[in-house]
């Protein structure tokens, strides 16, 4: 029921352009040929029932270190703002987990040879077969395990206490926000470790502390900073399952500047589910600087979802998720980065309107190199003029070569 309400939102929220390249590039079909990978039916009857009380139900429990895990998603520590006068808040941030159980799933190698199948990968072609789908099946594997809804962790706080997140609801995801009692200044990190470690297979959240007010940097991911460069099914199958993930063209060392220049805080904003997490965060931590990775809490054990997720409703999700960020940090000045593929500038425009003076500046790649991509509409003056109308033609600049923004990033410096 969950995935059905996630899909049905989805598409509701679903753009005319979203809904344009969807038909053209034949998602829907796409969709209903990918293998099931999970059902509902693989979770424990009591915990998939009782999963509907979210965090009151009485039936949850700890996660079993033998059996199931958690993911702890990095995140950013902030002092809550008042309309009013106050004195400086303590620090708080969202605690996000995700509960699975382990080395669970459906049989990994029909669905694998199934997509294998569906990349190109031929029959027969030996070493360069078996290698693809190794990669695959490790890459497919979150998409494949059972989510244990109605579980629950504890962590250890740096003051010694710990707090207990969970239990997790019918996606087996919990978020919740925290008061950290720390002395940390802006720019820290911490590491936030589960009380058991051995329940966390991609190791413990790192807490990026975050003052009131400086710069903040809401940057997406797939063709902003990691090559995609397909619009199709197949091609977003063999760039997210196969290839090996590839930055932008001297995106990096732009990001680098940026940081060095301005001090920001980092977010990572995609409609990507948070099956694909860990592998966004290693690319992540290995290209440009570090931040929380906020993606879409959707198709869990459900790979069509992984299509409809990407390309359905994103304009939506990406504004509802900035609207989060504005509530947390609204006098930070907020530098925003996207591309032309989907629906970026209309996000950013959107949200600069609707808060005044929180967004300063607005980059966005003009992706030219997509074959299957509607270049004349998506890199359209006419569609950034209307995404950007009310918006001072001095605050959005589009790019192709990272290198054309530098004077406009050293502009920056001092405002």
């Amino acid at each position: 029921m969950k995935a059905a309400f996630d899909r049905a939102r989805q598409l509701l929220e679903e753009t005319r352009g979203e809904r344009r390249t969807r038909t053209s590039e034949g998602f829907r079909p796409a969709e209903r040929a990918l293998p099931r990978v999970g059902s509902p039916f693989d979770i424990p009857v009591a915990q998939n029932i009782s999963s509907y009380l979210g965090a009151l139900n009485p039936l949850a429990g700890p996660v079993d270190p033998k059996t199931e895990s958690v993911w702890l998603f990095d995140t950013t520590a902030y002092h809550p703002v008042h309309p009013y006068p106050h004195a400086k808040q303590p620090w708080q941030a969202p605690f996000r987990a995700a509960f699975f159980k382990k080395g669970t799933g459906r049989d990994m190698s029909k669905i694998v040879a199934d997509i294998a199948d569906k990349i190109g990968l031929k029959e027969g072609e030996g070493d360069a077969r078996e290698q693809g789908e190794k990669t695959i099946a490790q890459r497919l594997q979150p998409f494949v395990d059972v989510v244990a809804p109605a579980r629950w962790a504890e962590v250890k706080l740096p003051d010694g206490k710990t707090v207990k997140l969970g239990p997790g609801g019918r996606s087996a995801t919990t978020e919740q926000t925290v008061n950290i009692s720390s002395k940390c200044n802006e720019g820290a990190v911490i590491e936030i470790e589960a009380v058991n470690e051995g329940i966390t297979p991609h190791g413990s959240m790192e807490v990026y502390f975050a003052e009131e007010e400086g710069w903040m940097v809401i940057s997406d991911i797939d063709d902003t900073v990691k090559t995609t460069l397909t619009p199709s099914p197949t091609g977003i199958l063999r760039t997210t399952f196969l290839l090996p993930p590839s930055p932008i063209s001297a995106m990096p060392a732009l990001y680098t500047h940026i940081d060095t220049l301005l001090n920001p805080t980092w977010f990572y904003l995609s409609a990507s589910p948070y099956n694909l997490y860990p592998f966004l965060r290693q690319f992540i931590h290995d290209h440009y600087p570090c931040g929380p990775i906020l993606l879409r809490d959707a198709s869990w054990m459900d790979l069509s979802g992984f299509f409809l997720s990407l390309t359905a409703g994103t304009e939506a999700y990406k504004k509802g998720r900035m609207e989060v960020l504005h509530g947390e940090l609204p006098k930070r000045k907020v530098l925003c980065v996207g591309d032309s593929t989907q629906s970026d500038p209309e996000a950013y425009g959107e949200i600069y309107r609707k808060y005044k003076g929180w967004v300063k500046k607005i980059f966005i790649r003009k992706v030219t190199d997509v074959a299957e991509m509607d270049t004349n509409q998506k890199n359209s003056p006419e569609r950034f003029e209307k995404a950007f109308r009310d918006v001072p033609r001095d605050v959005w600049q589009i790019f192709e070569d990272p290198n054309e923004l530098y004077a406009a990033v050293d502009a920056l410096k001092g405002t």
